[in-house]
């Protein structure tokens, strides 16, 4: 079966990166911008807020292995789906929680998550959900972020935590030790 596409908006690119780069399935795991006006934008132009543009991580995945429907279940437990152009102290449009879909069978399953997840939840599910449109890799600074920089203090106060949760929650998904 050939890799599938998923295209994730939950706040800043390196916490949805980071944690889903540790699962197995995951072939790739890419930050960068979609969602906005203009090609080629920026993280500087995108931190304005100014293009519209949401900070997003394309996954390519195989769906034999982790299913699209799981890896939505893994993403919405990484990020606050019910905050409105905002995680943590990241606020402003570019960290709104976004999925965008490539297949009407990716739409469908969204919808079936975010209704599953909701009752999860005490505040209503504010995740946009909208066809894939292009997606700009980011500044090559941005990638893998997470295992280059695990000292930072982001990566130890915001990042790492998302990290420990999936490791916790979903042991048995991880891929191996290399």
């Amino acid at each position: 079966m050939p890799s599938e596409l998923a295209t994730l908006g939950g706040g800043c690119f390196w916490c949805i990166e980071a944690p889903l780069l540790q699962l197995q399935g995951v072939e790739s795991a890419v930050s960068g911008y979609a969602g906005g006006a203009g090609a080629n934008p920026s993280y500087e132009a995108v931190c304005s807020g100014m293009t519209g543009h949401a900070e997003v991580v394309q996954v390519a995945f195989d769906p034999a292995v982790l299913s699209y429907h799981d890896l939505l279940e893994i993403f919405f437990t990484i990020h606050d789906p019910t905050s409105l152009n905002r995680q943590g102290a990241d606020s402003g449009t570019q960290y709104r929680s976004v999925v965008f879909y490539h297949s009407e069978a990716q739409r469908s399953t969204a919808q079936a998550v975010m209704k599953e997840i909701a009752t999860a939840w005490e505040r209503p599910i504010v995740t946009e959900l909208s066809a894939a449109p292009p997606f700009y890799p980011a500044e090559s600074y941005h990638q893998d972020y997470f295992r280059r920089n695990p000292g930072k203090s982001y990566c130890v106060g915001v990042v790492a935590p998302k990290v420990a949760k999936v490791r916790a929650k979903y042991a048995a998904r991880l891929r191996s030790p290399a």
